[in-house]
């Protein structure tokens, strides 16, 4: 078995693979390639996937090639969807290609001195100069509707599992790929398709196309999509959100705290498929997990190395403070050097309440920040009992009724946290 498709299979890379796509791999370094519309300004951890298949490629000498859908983008890969995409504007379009491509650049090798180095394309700039009539000539007549009905993605819109049926803007859109995909097999040499496995139909159209245009025979691979658990979709915080590639959507916190809070069986595949570790640690790490499960070895190893790869070093050991910090497993000294941005993801919810910095510099006792001045707790009364009971602490400090909050107790100069127990926050914030 060729050693890409052996680490993929092991993996859980792979779902479909087209005959003969081993012995192309093994014969030659192949170009492969795999499109990234752009929906947004960045990625979101749905793409990790197809931006490792095209690592573990390149790490196998094989040479990469990351598409920008610059023209695809604007019409929507009906793929999975139940409503059209909006299509976007130039304006705007040309800001999420900066953002993708930035992003891109951080995970492939496009240093141009090997001879397996990345490379970047947009479609957009062999779509452009292509009319219509040109393209329904040269491109349609090769692929039947027939065989553009049989597809999934289509038959599930047109068979009524989506309301809003299906415009002919994205009937188009397997032709749209399955061209970009001619264009690079015949101008770059490229032969090898990559995506998930809803993209399969997509991606068999260029490989017809190829045959029937050129006869030449082009290869296809897919992977699962991955799924949670209970298989509802995967890549979103339990509010709902997107968790992003760029950490001013999705901060390092935020995005180490998604991966460590995966279930057990989860954290199992998980790791197999977003990390580089080697199948042996892998393995190891498995068995030690299940052994003592409530340490959760495995959602913090996964994290670590997820972080680790999207978002740096110094990215990750904040993150990895930050959480300890949560969980009470932590020195003062972590508390204290929290920059302002994991402050904020930190404590992100904690209701907040914006107080004059020139009155936290004359002093408020303890009895008044808990009460009147925050609203933190509804009297003074309260507040007296609470102290009482030392289950109050300003910045994780426990305090006694005589204490007065002032400028000593600012963090980045603006900021005082309020806590009753072990999970009732409060901030303060000076203005």
């Amino acid at each position: 078995m060729n050693s890409f498709i052996e680490e993929l299979t092991w993996r859980g890379l792979i779902h479909n693979v087209i005959p003969g796509t081993e012995e192309q791999l093994n014969k030659e370094m192949t170009l492969g390639y795999i499109g990234f519309d752009p929906t947004a300004d960045s990625l979101h951890i749905g793409s990790l996937v197809p931006i490792l298949l095209l690592v573990h490629l390149q790490r196998h000498g094989h040479k990469p090639v990351a598409l920008i859908g610059g023209s695809t983008g604007m019409i929507g890969d009906p793929s999975g969807k139940s409503n059209e995409r909006n299509l976007l504007n130039d304006e705007t379009l040309q800001k999420y290609l900066i953002g993708i491509k930035s992003q891109l650049a951080r995970f492939l090798d496009f240093d141009g001195n090997q001879p397996n180095s990345a490379v970047l394309v947009n479609n957009y700039d062999w779509m452009k100069n292509i009319s219509f009539l040109e393209f329904a000539r040269d491109i349609g007549k090769h692929i039947t509707v027939n065989y553009m009905m049989a597809k999934d993605s289509v038959k599930k819109r047109l068979n009524g599992e989506f309301q809003d049926g299906m415009s002919f803007t994205e009937f188009t859109y397997q032709l749209l790929q399955g061209f970009d995909f001619y264009y690079l097999f015949k101008e770059k040499g490229v032969k090898l398709q990559m995506g998930g496995s809803d993209q399969w139909g997509n991606l068999t159209t260029g490989t017809e196309l190829i045959r029937r245009k050129l006869s030449e025979e082009a290869f296809a691979l897919t992977c699962p999509l991955t799924t949670k658990a209970d298989g509802s979709k995967f890549g979103k915080s339990e509010g709902g959100e997107n968790i992003w590639l760029d950490i001013n959507k999705t901060s390092s916190f935020k995005f180490y705290q998604f991966w460590l809070n995966v279930a057990d069986i989860e954290a199992e595949k998980y790791i197999k498929i977003y990390t580089f570790l080697s199948k042996e640690t892998i393995e190891g790490l498995i068995n030690e997990h299940r052994a003592n499960p409530g340490s959760r070895l495995l959602q913090k190893k996964l994290a670590e190395e997820v972080t680790r790869w999207v978002h740096g070093n110094e990215e990750t050991e904040k993150a990895i403070k930050a959480s300890a910090i949560l969980f009470g497993k932590s020195t003062k000294e972590d508390f204290l050097s929290l920059d302002e941005s994991t402050f904020l993801s930190l404590f992100d919810g904690v209701p907040q309440k914006e107080v004059s910095l020139e009155e936290i510099k004359n002093g408020v006792p303890i009895l008044e920040a808990l009460s009147d001045f925050s609203g933190f707790l509804p009297s003074k009364g309260e507040a007296r009992r609470a102290l009482k009971e030392n289950s109050i602490s300003v910045n994780q400090d426990k305090i006694k009724e005589d204490f007065v909050i002032n400028n000593s107790n600012l963090l980045q100069g603006k900021y005082i946290l309020l806590q009753r127990g072990k999970k009732s926050y409060f901030i303060l914030k000076g203005i």
